[in-house]
């Protein structure tokens, strides 16, 4: 209610200081600029529609729209350029450090030997221009897998550039594998991936095994033979001139490193000589028996010294073993007798990285 306040009452009380009477002290009288009530809001208007069951006629009109909306949506995805996916070049690039490594898919499923005429037509062509076999390359399981993907690189690109479908590219060269014919991008890919490969291979057969480095890796275990042997004695030796061997108690830490040295050290330098024949076999068995005698002898004695001594008879007795076991000719035991799978497994797993579990297998 909006109104105008007359204080007639207020004003006689302060000047006649008399007591002011709430009932009549203010006054409050209506406008005339505006009505007393307000008129009510007006009421909301509603409008009743029947509901009625769908019939047959609108769920086909229902489902017509929607496969309409459906065509036009593959249309409209199909009117946009298609992007390339990440997941091929991501392979790719995946299918390159695996290559780089020596590592490839064959070109059959059966595994390739060094009795294969595939193998043995790369070896007769390394020695021809270098002067050593296959096995003196650095890597020469790689050299065995470019040589596979080039032959297989070389047989579809014949294929796609009108070549006939018997022909046969072994111990021919890229041109003359080439047939001329608009083979499309494909064709032009594959070129692109032979030329890579060529040069790659080109490197890896002029990359061969040196005397002087297998003298280096006989060197660095012999000297890793001296150091560990003064590790488990006196190791002091060698550190008492550092404050923190004498603060921190390392000789004990030290003298158990030194035994250990054999399994880190001593023989995986051996092994780096790419040794053959029997005394490859021995550093396999050393290999696997050392780890076991380092782990369960403290079990046994304290002793760091007498350990080391017993990894090194074990080394010793594993050459002992293998020269007296090991046929040259067959590559066996002489004893003939079949060796089970799993052992075979574990020999065939220290192969790893040499090169022999990715090509070559004698």
């Amino acid at each position: 209610m909006v109104g105008t306040l007359f204080n007639k009452g207020a004003t006689l009380a302060v000047l006649s200081f008399y007591p002011i009477n709430p009932s009549t002290a203010f006054i409050i009288t209506p406008s005339p600029l505006y009505p007393t009530t307000l008129p009510p809001p007006p009421s909301p208007r509603t409008t009743a529609t029947p509901i009625h069951p769908p019939t047959t006629t609108h769920l086909l009109k229902l489902f017509a729209t929607n496969v309409d909306n459906e065509k036009d949506e593959v249309v409209a995805s199909s009117s946009f350029p298609k992007t390339i996916p990440q997941s091929q070049a991501v392979l790719d690039e995946a299918s390159d450090a695996l290559q780089s490594v020596g590592w490839s898919s064959p070109m059959a499923d059966a595994e390739l030997t060094s009795d294969d005429p595939f193998v043995q037509r790369i070896e007769a062509q390394i020695l021809e221009e270098s002067g050593v076999g296959l096995e003196e390359l650095l890597n020469p399981a790689k050299v065995i897998n470019l040589e596979r993907d080039l032959y297989n690189l070389r047989s579809e690109l014949a294929s796609l550039t009108g070549k006939p479908s018997d022909f046969d590219v072994l111990g021919l060269s890229t041109e003359e594998c080439n047939g001329r014919t608009n083979g499309g991008e494909k064709a032009d890919g594959i070129l692109q991936n032979i030329e890579k490969k060529e040069r790659s291979l080109y490197t890896e057969r002029r990359a061969v095994f040196r005397g002087w480095l297998k003298n280096v890796f006989l060197g660095q275990a012999v000297l890793s033979l001296g150091l560990s042997a003064v590790m488990v004695t006196d190791p002091g030796l060698l550190f008492g001139g550092f404050d923190w061997f004498r603060y921190n108690s390392m000789d004990v830490s030290i003298k158990v490193l030194g035994f250990w040295w054999w399994w880190l050290f001593i023989i995986p330098s051996l092994r780096s000589r790419r040794p053959s024949g029997f005394e490859k076999k021995a550093l396999d068995i050393a290999f696997l028996v050392t780890p076991a005698i380092s782990i369960t002898a403290p079990i046994v004695t304290k002793d760091q010294a007498l350990i080391w001594g017993a990894n090194l008879v074990v080394v010793a007795g594993s050459y002992g073993f293998a020269y007296l076991t090991y046929d040259e000719a067959s590559g066996e035991r002489k004893s003939g007798k079949e060796q089970p799978d799993w052992l075979k497994f574990i020999y065939s797993s220290l192969d790893f990285g040499s090169g022999k579990e990715r090509g070559l297998k004698k």
